[in-house]
């Protein structure tokens, strides 16, 4: 068999130090799987009395809008939906990196490493869309104070 570079890459071994990493990684990626459910937790439960929150302080503050509290309801439901997926797949992610580890099964490590880069695709494509925005929000600023 001749060794080139596309062989040698068939068969990628990982040390013993590299499942160490890889297990240190996956117990950090659940804690912060475990606190993102926490926080998108808290949203829907903000969420939920928002309504309630912002009826009472238009009721007792003068320019309040009176339907704010169902537009942060929105917003904050919103949010936690979107943060919904990338929390997931760091939790789906640090499961099947632990079973991977422990079963030394290829195909699970090789799901394991899937639902990271869809962790990471999420991130970066909603990181390019909240740039996006910004960029669109100072452009339609200038223009407005022109």
């Amino acid at each position: 068999m001749i060794n080139n570079p596309i062989t040698q890459l068939e068969q990628l071994t990982l040390t013993s130090a590299s499942k160490s990493f890889l297990k240190e990684t996956a117990k950090w990626a659940k804690f912060l799987a475990v606190l993102g459910f926490i926080f998108i937790g808290l949203m829907v439960v903000f969420a939920i009395f928002s309504t309630t929150i912002f009826d009472l302080a238009s009721k007792m503050q003068e320019g309040v809008p009176a339907n704010l509290g169902l537009i942060m309801t929105a917003v904050y439901l919103v949010l936690a939906f979107i943060y919904f997926f990338p929390v997931y797949y760091l939790l789906q992610f640090s499961n099947k990196m632990k079973k991977a580890l422990l079963s030394k099964d290829d195909e699970i490590l090789a799901k394991a490493f899937q639902m990271l880069k869809s962790h990471y695709k999420f991130i970066g494509v909603f990181t390019i869309i909240t740039i996006s925005l910004y960029i669109l929000l100072i452009v339609v600023s200038v223009l407005g104070a022109i």
